[in-house]
């Protein structure tokens, strides 16, 4: 099989919108991850049923679902019912598949925290809410950073999904070139080019929040 590095440069300018897409839909998709995740964690550590027990559902069905699955069934589903466009509803199953990685992530860090700490503000009159948000949490986000650069690398790569409800990112793109210009392997090389550029840039912005956060000297 033939390999033509040079139309590589010929094409590479038609993926940049695509990549900017890709970009959009991953950001967007791990913004509201994080806020899903982070409200799910303290849902799940929570003592009342009330709250602990939706949280554990929604955990347990998210990871327990391919995020195709759930994917489709948002755009089908959530489509017809309110009307959402292809786009919202890709940030929206990633964002709420995301949630629920996330929320595990940052439940294993707050519950890794040594409870004399919750003891000991509690015990200088500082109510509940207050010492998780200035004791707890920051070290527990500080130790979320590792599994957190990890998911939010994963969510990147998940973000080709949305290929699937016609979302004209990288892999789309690359496959509608290809359909034209019969190069798919070439094609396909671009696309991953930009996703391992993204990678290793997202690989590097979270070795410097470690390197700055000193994670290991936990």
């Amino acid at each position: 099989m033939y390999f033509d590095f040079a139309a590589l440069p010929k094409y590479l300018p038609y993926f940049l919108p695509a990549a900017w897409m890709t970009l959009k839909v991953s950001a967007l998709g791990i913004v509201l991850g994080v806020g899903l995740g982070l409200g799910t964690a303290f849902m799940r550590i929570s003592k009342r049923r009330l709250l602990s027990l939706p949280a554990r559902a929604y955990i347990y069905v998210v990871r327990g679902t391919p995020l195709l699955l759930q994917l489709l069934f948002i755009y089908f589903g959530l489509r017809s019912l309110a009307g959402l466009s292809a786009l919202t509803s890709a940030v929206l199953a990633l964002g709420i598949h995301n949630g629920a990685y996330i929320a595990e992530i940052f439940r294993g860090a707050i519950v890794s925290i040594s409870n004399g700490q919750m003891e000991a503000a509690r015990s200088l009159g500082m109510p509940y809410p207050r010492a998780m948000i200035r004791i707890i949490l920051p070290q527990a986000l500080k130790r979320a950073v590792p599994p957190l650069g990890n998911q939010f690398i994963i969510a990147l790569k998940d973000s080709s999904l949305a290929s699937t409800i016609t979302i004209n990112e990288l892999l789309l793109k690359s496959q509608q070139l290809a359909s034209s210009n019969f190069m798919m392997m070439e094609m396909l090389f671009i696309a991953a080019l930009f996703y391992l550029l993204y990678t290793a840039v997202f690989s590097w912005l979270f070795r410097a929040l470690e390197n700055r956060l000193d994670v290991s000297s936990q």
